[in-house]
């Protein structure tokens, strides 16, 4: 199998998680989920009890914890210091948080050179985020950019959330993408935005079976196949 990196952004709801995850075991690759590194540092932060605003403090949470990342089963498997947090990282008051850790120019800095490590220890690895392709890995081979119009994303979260038993209405739910859509995009490190090479990809139409297959298609042109 040949080495490779193939990054694949985009906003909120578009999709790109699990279809980075479908295309990851088709590959026989390692599935990087960056958004699973972002809430281990928000996790670690909040026990810490430091105010999450604290650039500086955030920054401590590098030099007090040792991170481990790895893929078992198609499936990223977070360690602190040796104690399983992968289920832990998954609260939705650890997800909500970590939009300080992603606003943080310096903390983000520290979460790239985590993530090109990943990358330095995997032959192959499919990683999804918003900026994987434009400052993670900005000589990947194939960047792909996923997104949908914001109602159809705003459906696909709310489904989301009702298995989880979360009660939400549409409004709410499209508001707080379109929200979340404009921090990504406005932020100063990082900003949500394809790579100049990037595909573009509009998934509102497709499900995602379909967008497995139109990726699969392009990445098969590159030369490399499931």
């Amino acid at each position: 199998m040949k080495n490779f990196i193939i990054t694949i952004d985009g906003p909120a709801a578009s999709g790109k998680s699990t279809v980075a995850r479908i295309l990851a075991k088709k590959l026989g690759a390692s599935f990087l989920d960056t958004g699973a590194m972002y809430r281990a540092v928000t996790f670690a932060a909040m026990e810490s009890g430091i105010d999450l605003a604290n650039e500086e403090k955030l920054l401590e949470i590098f030099e007090r914890n040792n991170f481990s990342f790895t893929v078992q089963n198609n499936s990223m498997m977070v360690q602190i210091d040796g104690n399983d947090a992968t289920e832990f990282i998954r609260r939705q008051d650890v997800t909500a948080n970590a939009k300080y850790i992603a606003s943080a120019p310096l903390v983000r800095e520290k979460l790239v050179q985590m993530q090109r490590q990943f990358a330095s220890e995997n032959k192959a690895i499919v990683t999804e985020g918003r900026d994987q392709g434009t400052v993670a890995f900005p000589n990947a081979d194939i960047k792909f950019f996923m997104s949908a119009q914001p109602g159809e994303r705003a459906r696909r979260r709310l489904a989301e959330l009702k298995a989880k038993g979360i009660n939400e209405n549409i409004e709410q739910t499209q508001e707080s993408i379109e929200k979340r859509d404009k921090s990504d995009m406005e932020r100063n490190v990082g900003p949500l935005k394809p790579a100049d090479d990037a595909i573009i990809i509009d998934t509102t139409e497709l499900d995602i079976e379909q967008v497995v297959d139109k990726l699969l298609c392009f990445i098969r042109e590159k030369g490399f196949s499931e």
